[in-house]
């Protein structure tokens, strides 16, 4: 039913879930598990710099590095369990990077997670996991993680 599922990941508190259900998805579905981290470039492009970072390169490369770690971790999670994995590190505004990365690798379903948080805060900020849920024309799956379990 699925050949290729993908996961995008900030390897935030709670994200387990997440990567556990899909891990367990691909060996079910005897599917390849693409693992995407999206650096966020909203994050480094507003970051003044200081006298030691000459503006965002310092801040871009440690979020880099974040992704690249974790990517492995997530595929070395997978390969534990016998998943061929595709690991992609991507700047720009991540859901609009996890929607393009959907249609660009013909993935037949999304795993992604989410902090179940109050209406009001939901409200306030929304959410990568909404907004991909909203906008993908392919299915989604949103592990939900209650707020005092994610810390």
């Amino acid at each position: 039913m699925y050949d290729r599922l993908l996961l995008p990941t900030d390897m935030s508190p709670g994200v387990d879930r997440a990567i556990a259900h899909a891990i367990d998805a691909a060996q079910r579905y005897d599917a390849e598990l693409h693992i995407l981290y999206v650096v966020d470039a909203d994050a480094y492009s507003s970051y003044p710099g200081d006298e030691y970072v000459h503006e965002f390169e310092g801040l871009e490369s440690a979020l880099e590095q974040a992704g690249e770690n974790a990517v492995t971790e997530v595929a070395d999670a997978a390969a534990t369990a016998d998943v061929e994995t595709v690991t992609e590190i991507r700047h720009g505004v991540p859901h609009e990077e996890i929607l393009t990365y959907i249609d660009a690798a013909d993935i037949d379903l999304t795993v992604v997670g989410s902090k179940n948080r109050s209406g009001e805060y939901r409200q306030l900020l929304g959410s990568v996991a909404e907004r991909v849920a909203t906008h993908a024309e392919r299915p989604v799956t949103i592990v939900k993680t209650p707020v005092e379990d994610a810390s």
